[in-house]
């Protein structure tokens, strides 16, 4: 770079500096007017969030929400929808209260708004950054242009429990793969400027481990070392923070034996003092009065707890509205702490240009012409066939050819509201397809498609109930041996059977933990029966979690694992199954041969006495199953084949502030277009404390024409070496490593290489 160009890049850091400074001192100046005329009692409403609207996703609704509005008792809404019904409310708040003081609008929304993308756990199985940003900025404009401006998520909750429902909200077990989409989500979402209209306020959750509880049960305790937290399961919740995201929601487990949104060596400590984070806390969904049954207290005590601990905005309990002014005046809290949050919240309000207008978000012409358009339709659809994972294709069923007879069955063929997957609080079921009326379009002129559903989703009719709330119920009330052999005659007639099964939508998700995880009896007993016909069965796999599914790979050729695809999830799965796209998703998490290897990982500490293989007394191992599991992460097959060349390296050793890279040339050795993600491992050989036996470092997805080859270099940096040892301090220490590439984290290449 000529000093003339360094000088200028200078020049243009140093405006932004200024300028940035100017912003915060604006800011800070219009704040302390407007806190200097505030009571008490409307500081405090500030950090009040009720629920209002026809969108519940807990069990309590405020009451009086209109006249606590009027006396600046409320500093923000969430899970309403519609431009119309939020401007009727910022009305109230801005015309009707002392201070005119705007609110805040919020929603759950998770992966996308009406145009639906994946689940956010199948979303992290297509290891596309970019694909993922623009999920998050799709999602931002059309929420946004429905009177939305800030969304709880990401979710970032590193979960090897797949029990837990909620894994179907995440990104899988990794952390650098958990912080990477992290960081693409607030990057879609905020984009550079939270003011613009077309973006909206990220809250990352759940501050913090609320994915390791314990026996896979949603809400239970969570217990774990502090270096686990800072090496394992913290780093994406820090990536939030650099990335700039808005606000951060406190999870309803313990750490410490303290429930997190009490916790003030998270909150503080962690969150703010270490990590540099200067937006606000908002508590999860009646966080504070469940601590209550936490045994911290009544009411104002734990409320008082939260406060102290860092927390600024309480969603739905009402405990700091009811009790804050009396814990001040009987000193359990002081005046600094309500207007620590006070201020943060407004700062955040100001940050979205709501004090400037108000009605920024409620113009009812972008409502009308930017959400649910074709090019946002066409953008979740392309993304979809990404995240889908072919787990077994041995007798090259797929991709089908469009001609003959294709017998569809499954209880999840013709169904439109399971289609986009939990947590998608704002879709608009009825204009989504089934995958019946997909694949019929798909096939028109050319095959037919022949469809009985051939069972429910389980036998237990309350099972099935628990299992399809909101609007996904989809009972047959027919017997179940007719429902079984009409699919069966129906099959005899065609050439091969797509079998539509798994989870519906509502299986996963919050609320939503199971024990057992293979496939439901009445499904299993159809696909027995299908069996038993000769035809060949593509099982589509729909699910929301790591699913045990040892049985169908011993019995079926072709599984392609599906997950919830989104508002048009149905022709991105006809996109695949016909070949129009190969398929490229990789796993995120490790899927287990049974419930009793959970948890089971790929970046595990090893043992004293290692086994890999099968059982070998005295060694660490099952005595009925292999310790490895069923499928890999990382794994995930193609229409085409990938071959690696050898793995390089620059040099075999480097300094702890120097780098060297690692290459290897990849080729499409088949006959069609795919895409292959090639991942880097790494492995600490000696160190002051126990590391993992392989750690994911970086990937890079490529895509490549058949007879195409591509070299992919990646740089092995200091950085990625480090980690935190037994005093929490983020070290790198000199020593021997073993860098690994390959297409999964079981099949990889290995060099050695040291750090002097």
């Amino acid at each position: 770079m000529t000093f003339k160009r360094l000088f200028s890049a200078l020049l243009m850091v140093a405006c932004i500096m200024v300028a940035n400074a100017s912003s915060d001192a604006k800011m800070d100046q219009f704040i302390d007017n407007l806190m200097a005329r505030m009571t008490l009692q409307e500081k405090i409403g500030q950090l009040n969030l009720p629920v209002t609207g026809d969108i519940i996703t807990g069990s309590s609704v405020s009451g009086n929400v209109v006249g606590k509005i009027e006396k600046g008792q409320v500093g923000g809404l969430f899970n309403m929808k519609g431009v119309t019904n939020i401007r009727a409310l910022q009305e109230i708040a801005v015309k009707k209260s002392r201070l005119g003081i705007p609110l805040i609008f919020g929603m759950d929304v998770i992966h996308g708004y009406e145009t639906v993308f994946p689940i956010p756990f199948a979303l992290s199985m297509s290891w596309d950054m970019e694909a993922i940003r623009n999920s998050a900025r799709i999602a931002s404009v059309e929420a946004t242009a429905d009177g939305i401006c800030w969304t709880f998520s990401p979710m970032v909750d590193i979960c090897r429990e797949p029990r837990w429902g909620r894994m179907s909200e995440g990104n899988g077990e990794d952390p650098y793969l958990g912080s990477e989409i992290c960081r693409a989500m607030i990057e879609g979402y905020q984009g550079n400027n939270l003011a613009d209209r077309t973006t909206m306020m990220s809250c990352v959750k759940h501050f913090a481990l609320y994915g390791a509880p314990e026996a896979g049960r949603d809400y239970n305790t969570v217990d774990m070392s502090r270096l686990r937290m800072f090496n394992e399961y913290f780093p994406p919740y820090k990536a939030g923070v650099e990335a700039g995201a808005g606000s951060y929601m406190t999870s309803f487990n313990t750490i410490d034996y303290i429930p997190a949104t009490g916790n003030r060596w998270l909150l503080t400590e962690v969150l703010r003092d270490k990590w540099g984070f200067d937006g606000f806390v908002v508590t999860d969904y009646t966080a504070i009065s469940e601590m209550i049954n936490h045994g911290m207290g009544d009411l104002q005590t734990v409320s008082a707890l939260a406060l102290n601990a860092g927390t600024d905005m309480d969603m739905v309990a009402d405990g700091f509205l009811g009790t804050l002014e009396k814990s001040l005046a009987e000193g359990k809290v002081n005046m600094a702490a309500i207007d620590q949050a006070c201020r943060r919240i407004l700062e955040a309000k100001y940050k979205l240009g709501l004090f400037d207008d108000p009605y920024r978000y409620l113009d009812p012409k972008r409502a009308k012409k930017e959400i649910y358009t074709d090019a946002h339709r066409a953008e979740a659809r392309r993304i979809a066939t990404e995240t889908f994972v072919l787990l077994k294709n041995d007798d090259h069923v797929l991709p089908l050819k469009r001609e003959g007879k294709i017998a569809l069955v499954g209880p999840l063929a013709n169904t439109r509201a399971n289609m986009p997957g939990t947590w998608s609080v704002a879709a608009a079921s009825d204009r989504y397809s089934t995958l019946l009326e997909a694949m019929q379009r798909a096939t028109a002129g050319k095959a037919e498609v022949m469809y009985a559903k051939g069972c429910n989703v389980c036998y237990d009719e309350e099972l099935e109930k628990n299992s399809t709330m909101f609007g996904r119920e989809m009972r047959d009330p027919r017997d179940a041996t007719v429902m079984r052999d009409e699919a069966v005659r129906l099959a005899q007639q065609c050439d091969v059977i797509v079998a539509a099964m798994g989870e519906p939508s509502e299986m996963s998700g919050e609320s939503s933990s199971r024990s057992r995880l293979t496939i439901l009896d009445a499904q299993k007993d159809l696909l027995e029966a299908l069996k038993k016909t000769g035809k060949p069965i593509v099982l589509l796999n729909f699910s929301g979690r790591a699913t045990v599914m040892d049985w169908e790979v011993e019995n079926l050729s072709t599984i392609l694992n599906v997950w919830f695809g989104g508002s048009e999830a149905a022709d991105a799965i006809c996109d695949v199954v016909f070949g129009d796209v190969a398929p490229s998703g990789k796993l995120s998490a490790t899927m287990p041969r049974n419930e009793g290897q959970i948890p089971i990982y790929y970046n595990h500490l090893n043992t004293g006495r290692p086994n890999p293989k099968w059982f070998t007394k005295f060694t660490t191992n099952y005595l009925d199953v292999p310790n490895d599991p069923l499928f890999p992460f990382g794994y995930g097959l193609s229409y085409t084949t990938f071959s690696y060349s050898p793995l390089t390296l620059s040099s075999n050793a480097m300094t702890t502030t120097g780098s060297i890279t690692a290459s290897v040339t990849v080729t499409n050795t088949g006959s069609c277009a795919g895409a292959e993600v090639v991942q880097l491992y790494i492995r600490d050989m000696v160190g002051s404390i126990a590391r993992p036996v392989q750690e994911l470092k970086d990937f890079a997805r490529i895509q490549l024409q058949p007879g195409e080859s591509r070299t992919v270099t990646f740089t092995i940096t200091p950085d990625k070496l480090k980690f935190y040892n037994a005093q929490l301090d983020y070290v790198l220490e000199p020593g021997d490593f073993e860098v690994m590439v390959g297409t999964d984290s079981q099949h990889v290449q290995r060099l050695p290489f040291t750090v002097r």
